[in-house]
Parts: structure tokens; C-alpha cells; sequence
């Protein structure tokens, strides 16, 4: 994945709540960057303090639209500071092969995702995600992708989107101490959340600083 941009006071909001915070983290709507491709994906990170059932939720592309949305599966729950991934397949039959791409993703949820209209355009989509009531819980927007590469969101206190960081394209040795991995040209960090440099102590705070790194 990359640097989640994380201010103090976000991490004082989220542990006075004590409540879920559902961010899309980081999407690949191009993913053959010379190799064989795999399926696009988008990752959820929960970024507060207690899991969250995920029965019931849902996914759109750029029309940010309930009624067009279709069923996220495959996982469960999402544990506070979990980051999973949700993959393009019919019934998931794409899981295997792209965990086997990725390296395996040891210890990394893989969900699945499919149906009419909502595969990520690589000249330029977005993608949301609904809770069970049809409430928009996280919704990106991103431009023309770099083949092989993926989109990543940092977020500021409130929890919006840090424009400073929106749409910006996650490659190797790019955007500070991020970690990486490239497999027949596709690069990203999925299933992993770094902190920015100096957080750790804060995110401890919150139960956050756990986080496995996908190699």
C-alpha cells in the first residue's frame, strides 16, 4: 500500500469514538504493466477502533450509485487496523491466481466482487462502498492509471481525502517509506498499512500500529 496520512488529531478523534472508520486505501484499475495482468482491485482499511461486519456492503465504480452496486464477498468482518482486499471475479474465482501473483498474501483477506458496470476504467473511474443500510461509506476518484501501477489515499482529520495525496500513482521508491513489491511489472503494496514516519507512537495509541507487510 503507502504512506496513510494520519494527523494527531485524527488519531485522538478515532480513539475518543472508539468507532469504525472504513477508507478506500488504495486501487488498481490497470494492472498489466508488461506482465501477465491480474484483475482490478481496490483495498479497505479500517482505520478505527473496533472490527466491522461487512455483511451486506457493497461496491460501485464512478456512478457512486447503491442501486448499481453489487455485493462485496468473500470477508466477513474487518478487524480495527485491517487493511483487506476486494478483487474484480465471478463467485471469486480469481482469488487463487491473484494471491499466487501478488506472493501469496500471507495473513491478507481476499474478497471478491462482480457484475454489469463496475470494472475500473483504466482511462479514469472511481469506486465506493456502501454499508448495509446503502449509506456511502468511502468513496475515490482517480484519472488515467500508469499501467502496472496503483492509486493510493492518504486522509486528513476529518476524514477526507488529503488532496495532496489524491490520485497520486504508487510506484517502487516513490512517496517516502512506502513499501513496495513488483511482480511481472505490476507494482503496489497491497494488504499493508505503513504509517508516515514518527507516527507509530500515535497510532499505538489507537490500536493501530500493528501491520503486516506484504513482500
Amino acid at each position: 500500500m503507502k504512506n496513510i496520512v494520519l494527523s494527531a488529531g485524527f488519531v485522538a478523534l478515532l480513539t475518543a469514538s472508539a468507532s469504525a472508520n472504513i477508507r478506500i486505501t488504495e486501487a488498481m484499475s490497470s494492472s498489466n504493466g508488461g506482465g501477465t495482468p491480474t484483475v482490478d482491485w481496490i483495498e479497505i482499511t479500517n482505520f478505527g477502533s473496533t472490527a466491522v461486519s461487512l455483511s451486506g456492503w457493497k461496491m460501485d465504480d464512478s456512478s457512486f450509485n447503491f442501486a448499481a452496486s453489487v455485493a462485496l464477498s468473500g470477508i466477513s468482518s474487518i478487524a480495527a487496523g485491517e487493511s483487506v482486499v476486494f478483487i474484480e471475479s465471478a463467485a471469486g474465482a480469481a482469488v487463487g491466481s491473484f494471491r499466487t501473483f501478488w506472493g501469496g498474501l500471507s495473513g491478507v483477506q481476499v474478497g471478491y466482487y462482480s457484475g454489469s458496470g463496475v470494472g475500473l476504467s483504466s482511462g479514469g473511474d472511481g469506486a465506493s462502498i456502501f454499508n448495509s443500510a446503502g449509506t456511502i461509506v468511502s468513496q475515490v476518484s482517480f484519472g488515467a492509471a500508469t499501467s502496472g501501477s496503483s492509486f493510493f489515499y492518504g486522509y486528513n482529520a476529518d476524514g477526507s481525502i488529503n488532496s495532496l495525496y489524491n490520485g497520486v500513482v504508487s510506484t517502487v521508491g516513490t512517496i517516502d517509506s512506502q513499501v513496495t513489491t513488483s511482480r511481472s511489472g505490476d507494482t503496489a503494496s497491497i494488504g499493508t498499512a505503513i504509517p508516515a514516519p514518527g507516527a507509530i507512537a500515535l497510532l499505538g495509541l489507537a490500536g493501530l500500529a500493528s501491520r503486516r507487510r506484504f513482500r
